[in-house]
Formats: C-alpha cells, structure tokens, sequence
C-alpha cells in the first residue's frame, strides 16, 4: 500500500507543495511546529531514510539544503533545524523546521492551528524564495 507521501507526489491528496525536482519534492507539515515548517520527500517510496541508494540520499539532501535556505529568506525564524526521525510515516523524509531555539524543534510541544489563508501564504513565500 502507497504511503500518504507517496499519496501526495502522485496528487491523489493535496498539499502545499513549496518545490519539487525530478527526485523530491517539499510540502508543508500539516501538523506544523511552526510557520515554515517543511516536509522534504523523496519520490521514490524507501521507508528508511539510510537505506536510500547513495546518489538519491545526495539528491535529496542538497534539494533540502536548497528548501532550507528558501525558508530561511522568509525569515520565520533565526534558522531552519533539521529532523530526521522516520518513524511516524513509513517513507523516508526530512523535517525542516524554523527555530530560534532548540526546544522549538521539540516534537512533544504543541502543533500550530494556521488557517487556509495563512498556509496558503507561507507556500508563495516559500515557492517564491526556492531557486
């Protein structure tokens, strides 16, 4: 069965995509730590990120380097964080956070309530800062 990640690359769920390649693609966290918060997936469905063939972990990680500096441009926060935690969606995928601290990276704390026109803001912004 197709993971809700792979659900969304193939658009048969929506999301707030914020950039996409040939190999990855970036959406939004509907549970969002906080605004910015970013979702960066491999297309190709690998539950473990460290089991990824060599050249798409490469791939994937430079276009999250180039997510991440889309989000920091936004300035939502001092920086982004990076979270690899694989556990909650069996497909590999990295966590971009802005944080200004470290506890706000912190999966335990509260997720943000944002409304559609808030979300739908914080795409453009991001998208318009991808390069």
């Amino acid at each position: 069965m197709s993971s809700v990640f792979t659900k969304i690359i193939n658009r048969e769920i929506p999301a707030l995509i914020v950039a996409e390649s040939e190999f990855c693609i970036a959406f939004l966290d509907i549970n969002p730590l906080s605004k910015g918060h970013t979702l960066v997936v491999p297309k190709k469905e690998v539950d473990y990120i460290f089991d990824l063939e060599p050249v798409l972990l490469n791939e994937l990680m430079q276009f999250a380097s180039r997510v991440a500096k889309a989000i920091d441009a936004c300035h939502f926060a001092k920086r982004t964080g990076v979270a690899i935690i694989g556990l909650e969606v069996p497909h590999a995928h990295i966590h971009l956070v802005p944080i200004n601290g470290i506890h706000d990276i912190e999966f335990s704390k509260p997720k943000l309530s944002l409304t559609r026109e808030e979300l739908g803001a914080i795409t453009k912004n991001i998208t318009a800062n991808f390069i």
